[in-house]
């Protein structure tokens, strides 16, 4: 068998474990609310693998190795280092707050908090998101698929689509976070193996660091212009701030089966997460000397496999690829379609029924799917796609997410007033002036109007309460992420 053969059978052996590993977790999925969350009893050890595996994704192994690859530390802010601080944000001020809430989706907490309107516009705002996320998955599968068989990007992008599909429509949480757990696994074990393979190759780090650039590890801009400055705060609030929204993650929270279960899964996860995710940028960094000039740097890792590893290791590796980029994709069209079939539904479908749910969320993730693989076949780069959909959710959910947690002034008027100039300040810098960071003046404003609104509307629309998922009003004291990390709470 030639080369390309054995890793073109690796990959389908590696898919169909996939489907029949989500289709096996199915039987978990018998209603609505163990399709979304998992019937909230989801253990430590799988809430934290879920956790690093959904963070884990082609914007990580494709787009940040590929950022390295061109401009070293400075390049990947965003990502690894954005991700995980936002993975220790939401365990420290939200995980055990909205595990305590009991909701589906955070989209709910606006509705509650906020009314309906708010919450329909969070709730287009995500899914558009999640549907931008899943896309920049997507690319990577096709790119992955391409570099490593020689199939077009366009077979690619379709075939993983279809399989991520399948068993998340089948098994939803259950086969999302056990799919995960086996990614992970795989993803740490292909990478470790690539990385030794490429420094014994290239001589070892004493090899390699003298004959990179003088700045490559620095994390400081070198200039100090005020659109320089704008646009580093950018890289570390594109991730770090607008992810503590991220559907995908406060998801685990809901699934977890206790408050300590939600805290810690976070900070066990961003310590992972910031570990593996380094092993793609050394990856990157090493690439641009032992591989300089590539027309795609978004390659550098398929590349470097293909280069260094035997083929049979080759085809584990590309195991560890797809695992990391599914898993991203998988988590984001689950949190999609529950958004859909929690928040948008009832809209046309008051009464929607239990089983109703279920079966719009199923239908949900084929139908958001499929705008993905649109969206990804017209914008065939993976970093950019994934800082696009970010700044949606930036400059019109973040601050009204975290103001309903922390604010208890925080109202109605004050919180649509905020989303509705954040956006448009973005819209329109983004379209004045391109390259400003429109979606920082978009937040900024929206900071500045829900500060200067509220107050001045506090007479004629008073603050809602922040109610569970039974209407009662939430106990506010010991909210923080303070529990202890080994020892069991009762």
């Amino acid at each position: 068998m030639s080369t390309q053969e054995i890793i073109f059978t690796g990959v389908v052996v590696y898919l169909i474990i996939m489907l029949v590993v989500g289709i096996l977790s199915a039987k978990q999925a018998d209603s609505a609310e163990n399709f979304m969350v998992a019937g909230r009893r989801m253990p430590i050890w799988i809430c934290t693998a879920t956790l690093v595996a959904t963070w884990f994704g082609g914007s990580t192994m494709m787009g940040s190795s590929g950022a390295a690859y061109e401009g070293g530390f400075l390049r990947i802010i965003a990502d690894p280092f954005g991700g995980a601080l936002a993975l220790f944000v939401v365990g420290f001020f939200f995980a055990r707050i909205f595990r305590r809430l009991r909701l589906v989706t955070f989209i709910e907490f606006f509705e509650n908090r906020f009314g309906i309107t708010a919450a329909t516009i969070a709730a287009i705002a995500s899914i558009a998101s999640g549907i931008g996320w899943t896309a920049g998955m997507l690319v990577a599968f096709g790119t992955v698929f391409e570099t490593l068989t020689g199939v077009p990007l366009v077979w690619g992008i379709s075939g993983g689509a279809l399989i991520i599909f399948l068993y998340t429509a089948v098994g939803g949480m259950w086969a999302v976070a056990v799919t995960d757990f086996v990614q992970i696994i795989i993803i740490a074990i292909g990478l470790i193996v690539l990385l030794v393979t490429v420094l014994v190759d290239a001589g070892g780090w004493s090899t390699i660091v003298p004959q990179l650039p003088e700045h490559t590890f620095r994390m400081i801009p070198l200039e100090h212009s005020p659109e320089i400055w704008l646009n580093y705060l950018r890289a570390w609030l594109i991730f770090g701030l607008a992810d503590v929204t991220s559907q995908s993650l406060l998801q685990r929270s809901f699934a977890a089966k206790n408050e300590q279960v939600a805290q810690n899964a976070f900070y066990f996860a961003g310590f992972a997460y910031l570990t593996l995710g380094m092993i793609p940028v050394m990856l990157g960094i090493i690439g641009s000397v032992i591989l300089p000039g590539l027309v795609n740097s978004e390659s550098i890792i398929p590349t470097l496999a293909l280069d260094h590893l035997h083929p049979i290791a080759i085809a584990l590796f590309v195991g560890a690829l797809l695992a990391a980029i599914m898993s991203t994709a998988d988590s984001a069209l689950l949190a999609a379609a529950s958004i859909f079939s929690t928040n948008l539904l009832p809209l046309f479908k008051p009464q929607a029924t239990d089983k109703l749910r279920l079966l719009a969320t199923r239908i949900a993730i084929p139908v958001f799917g499929s705008v993905a693989i649109y969206v990804a076949l017209k914008v065939q780069v993976i970093f950019n796609l994934i800082l696009d959909a970010n700044s949606v959710i930036l400059v019109s959910v973040v601050v009204p997410f975290i103001a309903g947690v922390y604010w208890k002034a925080a109202n109605r008027t004050g919180t649509l007033a905020a989303m509705a100039m954040g956006f448009l300040m973005w819209l329109a810098a983004t379209l004045l002036a391109p390259d400003l960071a429109g979606d920082m003046l978009g937040l900024m404003v929206c900071l500045v109007t829900i500060v200067i609104v509220t107050p001045l509307t506090q007479k004629f629309d008073p603050p809602r309460p922040l109610l569970t998922a039974e209407g009662e009003e939430l106990e506010l004291k010991d909210r923080l992420g303070t529990l202890p990390l080994f020892r069991k709470v009762r």
